[in-house]
């Protein structure tokens, strides 16, 4: 193939989707007749871009506008100051991003990227796609005509060789991968453990036991929310208030077997993944030889909304004229009202549409599930333990995920569920490891600190409250909402006992104990004289952690009318005053949707 007819696409991925994304305009590369290299970007020998021709960056953005975790390093690389002008010259490329309207930094990475791909020289073919998580249509919307314009571009780039046309979307590709059987007596290859001093990754986590599994709200209360205590002893995980833990989850035994069962497989039988392509690396996380009963309780993660990949690749396989039909339908621009109505409004699983679509799914080849589908992604909790007061333990405050739709099961988090179904006697080890986090608190603790963190948006806190109070400093100011005193009041006793010892100053907001509902921005204003005195005398720091859809927002606006009531200062004055505390990292946010 002529070498200028090679096409690089890399991705920055947290959950899974930019690589799903990724994956997709590698098969559509493909059928237009490209060399195409898909990887993740810190995977990608980042000097040899100086080198490429073409080139697509897919990438997501995380936390208050951070690069994933699988493009740091290219990140860190890339934004280096001695970095020539013209280092990239001879590329052209496309940057698609894949964001959150809801986040304040919406898309970030890929602006900045897109930007600085262009200060080195490099050129681009398009304007970057952003698309939205919160669009009707999901990601699609932005993706499907960004890709179509995107294709035109490339083949004016690059046209087809001489005498091909592009492949019909219906021919199947081929597998990434091929399984092949092997001797039950053979040996499973586990995924080695972390070794020495070496810290525990993705690739190699840490096998941590359950020293326990709390319940801590109340037994009639709607909501599960559960204190996992974890031992990491012997592992040489560190970390300090801020950082998150990552939890590899399972599948639960009854979609383990459920899937079997109607896939017709059995779990015992032992297989050994081959390449079918070079440049697709076999899947580090699974072990090698692998019953099919591990992969699919370890691996593939049939307890996720579908993608439309998912129902592009199973509709090749489709005999059934019925099923053919409404798998093609989805597969169009037309049928994607029909498609999120009928997967992503009520949540259906992978599992279930296989079941729905049973026809199809039982003539599905074992070497072509991992190509339909994903691989479980981990989780990340923020740790709610302090290194000091609770040594070689790493504490998770999770609420276990269980709503309604309009199916007839509830809907379960894959790992909350599992997480909340272990016992310490089951002797089962949770894979972990630990990352930065997004807020940084003080490195001095004599600073004062003040802290908004409803629901279990107050785990990071619990951490640092901790923290200092082993040490001995007190001047930690926490605001927690919850429904109810008697419901969800978690860790009470806790923050009573370090309120008793004046190492912290507490403010509660129960929203359901009266008729009127009472949140924590009610409080600030309420303590409005106290938050200035915190902000403009002593130089507080201000931290707020918890769901992204409203309250990081209403927060900072009712902190806006404090700076403007107590502070005598005007509306662009107290926004300049907000600004001026983000900029000398005073005020931190953590938000998730």
């Amino acid at each position: 193939m002529d070498g200028t007819r090679r096409l690089l696409i890399l991705y920055g991925s947290q959950t899974g989707t930019a690589q799903d994304t990724a994956e997709r305009l590698g098969r559509e590369a493909k059928r237009r007749w490209f060399s195409v290299k898909v990887s993740a970007l810190d995977d990608y020998p980042v000097r040899e871009l100086i080198t490429e021709r073409l080139a697509i960056f897919v990438c997501a953005t995380t936390g208050q506008g951070d690069p994933p975790d699988n493009m740091k390093m290219f990140w860190r690389f890339l934004m280096r100051k001695n970095l020539p002008a013209d280092s990239l010259c001879s590329l052209r490329y496309a940057v698609l991003g894949l964001g959150d309207s809801s986040y304040q930094k919406f898309n970030f990475v890929a602006k900045k990227l897109h930007k600085r791909l262009e200060q080195l020289g490099g050129r681009a073919v398009m304007k970057a796609g952003l698309s939205d998580e919160q669009h009707d249509l999901g990601q699609d919307a932005v993706i499907d005509p960004w890709s179509t314009e995107l294709w035109e571009h490339f083949l004016q780039l690059s046209p087809l060789p001489a005498g091909h046309t592009v492949i019909s979307a219906d021919v199947r590709p081929a597998s990434r991968y091929r399984t092949v059987f092997t001797n039950d007596a053979e040996e499973t290859q586990s995924v080695p453990a972390p070794c020495g001093d070496e810290r525990p990754s993705q690739g190699r986590p840490f096998l941590a036991s359950l020293i326990a599994n709390d319940r801590v709200t109340a037994p009639d209360h709607f909501q599960d929310v559960r204190l996992v205590r974890l031992d990491v002893s012997g592992s040489s995980i560190e970390y300090k208030p801020g950082d998150v833990v990552m939890v590899q989850p399972q599948n639960t035994e009854e979609r383990v077997q459920q899937f079997l069962t109607h896939m017709g497989l059995d779990g015992s039988q032992k297989f050994r993944l081959q390449q079918n392509d070079a440049d697709t690396p076999l899947p580090s996380s699974l072990p090698q030889p692998c019953s099919i009963e591990e992969a699919v309780r370890c691996y593939l993660d049939i307890g996720s909304v579908p993608r439309r990949s998912f129902f592009e690749m199973l509709a090749h396989f489709a005999e059934d004229e019925l099923e053919r039909e409404k798998l093609q339908e989805f597969c169009t621009p037309e049928g994607q009202d029909d498609l999120f109505s009928y997967c992503n409004r009520v949540r259906r699983t992978i599992l279930e549409v296989m079941q729905d679509f049973h026809q199809t799914s039982k003539r599905v080849p074992l070497d072509y599930l991992f190509d339909l589908i994903p691989p479980l992604q981990p989780r990340a909790f923020s740790i709610a333990s302090s290194p000091q007061a609770h040594p070689r333990e790493v504490h998770i405050l999770m609420a276990v995920v269980k709503y309604r739709t309009k199916l007839q099961s509830p809907r379960q988090g894959v790992c909350s569920t599992w997480l909340a179904s272990l016992t310490p006697d089951l002797g089962i080890r949770i894979p972990v490891w630990v990352k930065a986090g997004t807020i940084a608190f003080p490195q001095d603790p004599a600073t004062p600190v003040v802290m908004v963190g409803p629901g279990t948006g107050v785990a990071p806190f619990r951490s640092y409250i901790h923290e200092r109070a082993a040490s001995g400093f007190g001047g930690s100011y926490l605001f927690f909402g919850c429904r109810g005193a008697d419901r969800d009041f978690y860790c009470r006793r806790e923050w009573e006992a370090l309120e008793q010892k004046n190492m912290l100053t507490l403010f509660t907001a129960f929203s359901r104990d009266q008729e009127a509902k009472i949140y924590v921005q009610d409080r600030i204003l309420e303590n409005g004289e106290l938050i200035w005195r915190l902000l403009q005398e002593e130089a507080a720091s201000f931290f707020i952690a918890g769901n992204a859809k409203r309250m990081p927002d209403d927060v900072r606006a009712i902190v806006k009318t404090v700076i403007q009531q107590q502070g005598q200062r005007s509306e662009p004055e107290a926004d300049a005053y907000l600004q001026s505390l983000e900029r000398s990292r005073r005020w931190q946010l953590e938000a998730w949707s």
